[in-house]
């Protein structure tokens, strides 16, 4: 499977990293106590930090707001998943344990204050390209509503987006019966690449030591 930038978005964004991993042969199932803890353990520190400061004092939670609007989304009304969990966190909603994909990814979208996405391979169909979502795209979300995609920085394949910083579709959700999976990091900006290497290969150790199989992943981005 190619993932690709559509050439257009770094008009918009000239500094835009994204890291793709792609794994193999995987076993999704409960998370493993050690995860389980150290989510919960993330979430409650963040909440005591939170109690002096707001959401959008964090320069990433910053960056992926400015990208949002840049791309003619209102950031205010699409807030994105980062951004999204800080707030759930502020509020003490803490997050409950779903499975051994999810639970990773939103603990390092926390660890990191960065989007992500984690998606069944075997459900995307054709290739993948980031890109602006066009008038009248939508698709179903996990969020349980139809979403605008126009103007977001969407994830699509032949039959369309599936996945944006702003929340995934139901099309392509990881479940326990994911064997292979497709994982895009939304970086922040003003990463350097080595960073951003090391960000990418240490998520994707993690995952592969919770979740066994292979993984392969490298850094999309213009430079």
């Amino acid at each position: 499977m190619e993932v690709t930038i559509d050439p257009p978005l770094y008009e918009i964004i000239p500094d835009l990293k994204i890291g793709v991993i792609q794994y193999e042969n995987i076993t999704i199932a409960d998370s493993p106590q050690m995860l389980k803890g150290r989510l919960r353990l993330f979430q409650e520190n963040a909440y005591f930090e939170l109690e002096d400061k707001n959401v959008t004092d964090y320069e990433e939670i910053r960056e992926w707001r400015a990208i949002f609007k840049k791309l003619g989304k209102d950031p205010n009304r699409y807030r994105h998943s980062a951004e999204a969990l800080y707030r759930r966190v502020k509020k003490q909603t803490f997050l409950p344990s779903l499975n051994s994909a999810t639970d990773l990814n939103n603990f390092f979208s926390l660890e990191y204050r960065i989007p992500l996405g984690i998606y069944d391979k075997d459900q995307i169909q054709g290739d993948v390209e980031l890109r602006k979502g066009r008038p009248e795209e939508q698709y179903e979300g996990l969020n349980g509503r139809i979403n605008n995609a126009e103007n977001l920085l969407v994830s699509a394949d032949d039959a369309g987006p599936f996945g944006s910083p702003f929340v995934d579709s139901t099309r392509t959700a990881v479940t326990t019966n994911t064997t292979n999976a497709l994982q895009i990091v939304y970086l922040s900006p003003k990463i350097n690449l080595h960073n951003a290497r090391k960000l990418v290969e240490s998520l994707a150790s993690m995952f592969t030591h919770i979740n066994g199989g292979e993984a392969q992943n490298y850094i999309l981005t213009s430079k």
